[in-house]
């Protein structure tokens, strides 16, 4: 069946989550980050890492099915999609006592070569006041799926910034992937996918074994660079994303490249075999001092 452009404009239901330290730190621990401001209760507040927005999106989009034009997917054909790029704002960090509310709304569908393309801007915000804390453009790709109707669009999303691309990059370094990284991540961040798991899906799905989260491998790239680029302090995130271009086996060693230009941090991320795994990343910063706490 096909996916129907009538779906743009449409939103799901909005779905509420109580944040507490304790999945903060779950998050966090899945990438192996040890940074004090996502681990240590006893110092300040314990804040999110600057993807844990995923946790808070991924609810929301197994709920596409209540957008008008969506649900004619079989189960099969919507089990082809591929998240293919991530754009996430983030306007002020994820606290623990934060009571969020998520909702997506699709702004594009069209046709293109391997299938139906689609584009979900999905909003955080706070619960009482309405006051937005992250927003994400979500695109992806249902492989082999037809659009119904002429390509539509209501919203365009934001271009993204002009990070280098890392071909002779600044700095390279090595990140270990473990052969339960996909488990870990997958109950740490409340976010079950059985392609990222259960081997028996993912050979029925034509993946060659279970294969690392995509947001996983974003996630430990920005890490490191929090880590290199803005001296430990996440809350200077205000922006990121990067485009899915490979699988990411486990066990494997995969290699992150970043090089700096003013604001942004261009990186891009090779699997073991020379794959890019993340394309055109990019982590935008705040200067330290001028971010929201």
């Amino acid at each position: 069946m096909p996916l129907q452009s009538k779906a743009v404009g449409g939103s799901t239901q909005p779905l509420e989550h109580p944040i507490d330290a304790r999945w903060l730190m779950a998050y966090a621990a899945s990438l192996d980050d040890c940074n004090p401001r996502y681990l240590d209760t006893a110092a300040q507040t314990v804040i999110g890492h600057p993807l844990f927005p995923v946790c808070l999106e991924w609810p929301v989009i197994l709920n596409l099915r209540e957008i008008a034009g969506t649900g004619t997917l079989e189960a099969a054909e919507a089990a082809r999609g591929v998240h293919a790029s991530h754009d996430l704002h983030i306007l002020r960090p994820i606290r623990a006592g934060d009571r969020l509310r998520t909702v997506a709304t699709m702004t594009e569908v069209r046709a293109i070569k391997p299938g139906a393309v689609y584009t979900l801007r999905l909003d955080t915000c706070e619960a009482d006041s309405g006051t937005l804390v992250a927003r994400t453009y979500q695109q992806g790709i249902y492989r082999g799926v037809a659009v119904q109707g002429a390509d539509q669009q209501c919203e365009a999303a934001p271009a993204w910034p002009l990070a280098p691309v890392p071909r002779s990059p600044q700095h390279r370094q090595f990140m270990p992937v473990s052969a339960t990284a996909a488990h870990t991540y997958t109950e740490c961040a409340r976010i079950w996918n059985p392609i990222h798991t259960d081997r028996a899906v993912a050979l029925r799905a034509g993946l060659p074994d279970i294969i690392l989260h995509g947001t996983a491998t974003l996630a430990m790239a920005v890490s490191r660079i929090v880590d290199q680029y803005a001296d430990q302090d996440p809350t200077r995130v205000v922006r990121l994303g990067g485009r899915f271009s490979a699988m990411v086996r486990m066990p494997s060693t995969l290699t992150l490249e970043t090089q700096p230009n003013g604001a942004n941090v261009g990186f891009r991320v090779l699997t073991e075999d020379g794959n890019i795994a993340i394309s055109q990343g990019f982590v935008t910063l705040q200067r330290a001092g001028d971010q929201a706490q």
